[in-house]
């Protein structure tokens, strides 16, 4: 059975601060995915246009705990980021299903502006599921996941998916106490999503390309996009994917290379 959550409004944790100054990353976004050098409207050189990151400090301290609380209980947890529609829900519900033999046990908390569809969904597939509900807000925050894991058992799972809320942008910025993030493409979005969110690909630590059974049937540059990844993530792997036939033979070893690695890790330092 599935568990809900609401959260705080979205404004109040948007809100900046005075003393509270904006850390910039990817400095490196002065230049643009095709090599060519931006410039502002008005002539001046490299006009560096920086995701704001750590908008509230806050949320990097309950994230940090977030992390130390998911780690001293041995739980390998992936941020799944996506936009609505490219799949997140179905692949997830898929790789649940494909490693229902296994003896790795999964929790999922699942972001949605409304409803608990997806989350009634996966809990058929697993026991462990809680729903946020973020009303306006664009993403999931490090509080929200807090008490999200609050309502777990985690003696009883190895893995946590996060699916964040449907968004390329704003997930991307917030650290939730992940392990790592994986961004997911779709064919059906068209083969310019990197190059159009340079953010999610340079912070991924896997990049999925959902939907590969609808390849023959729409437009689609395969070689454009993994170019684009290369040139803004060099060796992040972009791996192939579908929940129908066998579309998640890359993924699944994937998955289960970096949980195994994960588990026995933790377990090691629980015994030193």
């Amino acid at each position: 059975m599935s568990a809900r959550l609401g959260c705080r409004p979205h404004e109040r944790r948007l809100r900046l601060r005075l003393d509270q100054r904006p850390t910039h990353r990817w400095r490196r976004t002065a230049t643009d995915v095709d090599g060519r050098r931006r410039s502002s409207d008005h002539g001046e050189p490299q006009m560096k246009v920086p995701i704001v990151e750590n908008v509230l400090k806050i949320n990097d301290e309950m994230a940090a705990m977030n992390r130390r609380t998911l780690q001293d209980a041995c739980v390998f947890t992936i941020d799944v980021i996506g936009a609505p529609g490219c799949g997140k829900t179905a692949l997830i519900e898929a790789t649940l299903a494909a490693c229902r033999d296994d003896p790795t046990r999964f929790g999922v908390i699942v972001g949605d502006l409304a409803t608990d569809r997806d989350a009634t969904r996966l809990a058929r597939q697993c026991q462990h599921v809680v729903q946020i509900n973020t009303g306006k807000g664009c993403h999931l925050d490090a509080n929200q996941v807090r008490q999200a894991v609050a309502q777990i058992e985690l003696d009883a799972i190895d893995v946590l998916f996060i699916e964040n809320v449907g968004n390329l942008i704003c997930p991307v910025g917030f650290d939730l106490g992940q392990d790592v993030k994986v961004g997911v493409f779709c064919v059906a979005e068209g083969d310019d999503k990197a190059a159009k969110h340079p953010y999610l690909v340079q912070e991924a630590d896997l990049l999925l390309l959902n939907k590969i059974d609808l390849l023959p049937h729409v437009p689609f540059d395969l070689e454009k996009l993994q170019a684009d990844v290369e040139r803004l993530n060099p060796g992040v792997d972009l791996l192939q994917v579908s929940v129908s036939d066998s579309g998640l033979e890359k993924w699944l070893p994937w998955l289960r290379d970096r949980i195994a690695a994960a588990i026995s890790n933790r377990a090691s330092i629980a015994q030193a």
